[in-house]
């Protein structure tokens, strides 16, 4: 019995996301992914009163309950947190996580054990092969995008706070154009921006959406800016 998108962690919806159903491989538009799942894992830690993220400008992350998670890449993260000998901004942490060897692979393991994926490999050009995690149990991704395309395309407020995450993180890393049209996305921007404000959700949730989404998108903007250089400088 395989579960469903609720059940699902922060990161393993971002993963889902990121991956090509039939293939198992990233989407090409999902090459930013690794910052939405570096904060996918914050907020997580965030979400399950493992870490505060402080409302101050840097966002500064304090670590709280010290209870050993089962998700071995939670786990770690957490602990990382945990044994840092100063508090670092939510930014910093987004992307020391997104620079975690394989994990894209780690995350997509879980998701094998659930079975909601298949671990396979993809041969390249008859000599070399990769990793692929095509989607064996496509039930907790349809609900998943069921509950984003409400989540932007309505306007009522009261969002659950995970599938706000899940929206606020892929608009941050420039996934959602997978998903949705550029014209719904146009149209919606009003809606997009309230979602990564935290506004239709309330409550202390609500500075947690905000923070991770500003620390995915600075982590993003500068990666983009950092490959731009490389690329006018070569």
């Amino acid at each position: 019995m395989t579960s469903s998108a609720l059940d699902l962690s922060l990161p393993e919806q971002i993963v889902l996301l990121a991956l090509r159903d039939e293939k198992g491989t990233p989407v090409f538009r999902a090459g930013m992914h690794k910052f939405a799942i570096g904060g996918a894992i914050l907020a997580e830690l965030a979400l399950g009163g493992h870490v505060r993220i402080g409302e101050e400008k840097n966002n500064l992350v304090e670590p709280l309950a010290a209870a050993t998670l089962a998700d071995p890449v939670l786990e770690e993260c957490r602990a990382a947190v945990a044994g840092a000998t100063r508090r670092k901004s939510a930014g910093a942490w987004v992307t020391r996580f997104a620079r975690i060897r394989r994990l894209r692979h780690r995350v997509a393991e879980g998701l094998c054990r659930r079975g909601i994926l298949k671990d396979s490999e993809e041969q390249i050009l008859l000599v070399f092969t990769r990793k692929a995690y095509p989607t064996t149990d496509p039930a907790p991704e349809r609900l998943l995008l069921e509950r984003m395309r409400e989540a932007v395309l309505g306007d009522g407020d009261g969002l659950d706070p995970r599938t706000a995450l899940v929206v606020a993180l892929a608009h941050a890393a420039k996934m959602l154009g997978i998903y949705f049209g550029w014209k719904e996305l146009w149209r919606r921007r009003a809606r997009l921006k309230r979602i990564a404000s935290g506004e239709p959700i309330g409550g202390a949730d609500r500075a947690t959406v905000a923070a991770i989404h500003a620390a995915v998108e600075a982590a993003v903007r500068k990666a983009v800016a950092h490959a731009a250089s490389h690329a006018h400088g070569a």
